[in-house]
């Protein structure tokens, strides 16, 4: 089994964003990049080098719906795309999802005791839709699924870093294409997003992301093909690590609590405090999360104010 990495270029911090190249039964492309001209000459290049060109491509299957991942969709006009049901919700571009998703995330920041001087943060939320895809699915992977046109590939879902995130594991060789997952130098950021249908709830973003990597580690896992970065070949041990950082991060906000109860937003500004006004929605999703964790582990308790805004207490 050969898995061929192609680089490509990224406008964002985390860099370069990796997509693979896989021969079996079908020739698939996990992943494509940003919808960008330095994207496309980096796909072709790539494909040169594997012997290949854009119409050879007969399948492209998506990690998750993130514009580094997702992006470069059209030059592949001959390959079906497959991927989690979520992704649809933003390669349609249906104006129902985003009077929807501008309605999550309002009712979010007003909960989290987020001032109204910030609330028109809500259009910041929003992806860079011209650096993203707009080909609808062709078909959608769920939990279980064998990848079609690679027997012996599965697909498990690991949400948290995005609500669309799937993740591939080859038994036989413990090989895993993981998106976002796990990566080589940094932590993935479990970034709140609307969940797939209203009725869910907000979906909990962190505990969705610890439940994944809880999960690799019941795997025997021997090298993950990562979004980002080199191949993480040390899975179990770095998740250990990754997991005890955050706890600690988690317990830090509980000391924040001793002096009494506080808002989603007194405690960003206070973990935050100089880049929560220029990165509020990145830093709202790693607040929210911390308070998650000490909710569900019980030390902390979540209560409203007469408004609906939450307070969290020390217990």
């Amino acid at each position: 089994m050969t898995i061929h990495k192609i680089v490509i270029p990224t406008p964002f911090a985390v860099g370069d964003v990796n997509a693979f190249l896989v021969k079996g039964d079908t020739l698939s492309l996990f992943d494509v990049g940003p919808n960008t001209a330095e994207g496309f000459e980096a796909l072709k290049k790539g494909l040169k080098e594997a012997g290949y060109d854009f119409k050879d491509v007969e399948q492209i299957i998506l990690t998750h719906h993130h514009p580094d991942h997702a992006g470069c969709l059209a030059p592949f006009e001959n390959a079906r795309i497959i991927g989690h049901p979520y992704n649809d919700l933003w390669l349609k571009r249906d104006a129902s999802f985003f009077e929807y998703h501008d309605r999550f995330y309002m009712d979010c920041l007003k909960e989290e005791g987020v001032p109204e001087s910030y609330l028109s943060w809500v259009e910041k939320m929003k992806r860079p839709l011209d650096l993203m895809g707009d080909r609808p699915l062709d078909d959608v992977l769920n939990e279980g699924d064998e990848l079609p046109g690679h027997p012996g590939w599965n697909v498990l879902e690991t949400l948290g870093h995005a609500q669309s995130h799937l993740s591939f594991y080859h038994e036989t060789t413990g090989s895993m294409i993981g998106g976002d997952l796990v990566l080589e130098k940094i932590s993935s950021n479990p970034l709140i997003e609307p969940p797939l249908y209203s009725t869910m709830g907000r979906p909990k973003s962190l505990l969705q992301y610890n439940d994944s990597l809880r999960r690799l580690l019941e795997i025997p896992v021997s090298i993950i093909y990562a979004g980002h970065m080199g191949e993480v070949r040390n899975v179990h041990e770095l998740i250990d690590t990754r997991l005890e950082k955050q706890r600690k991060r988690a317990m830090k906000v509980r000391e924040m609590l001793n002096a009494g109860p506080k808002t989603i937003f007194q405690l960003n500004a206070e973990l935050f405090p100089t880049k929560y006004e220029k990165e509020l929605g990145l830093t709202l999703s790693e607040t929210i999360g911390q308070v998650d964790y000490l909710v569900l582990e019980g030390l902390a308790t979540e209560s409203r104010d007469k408004l609906g805004v939450l307070l969290y207490e020390r217990t």
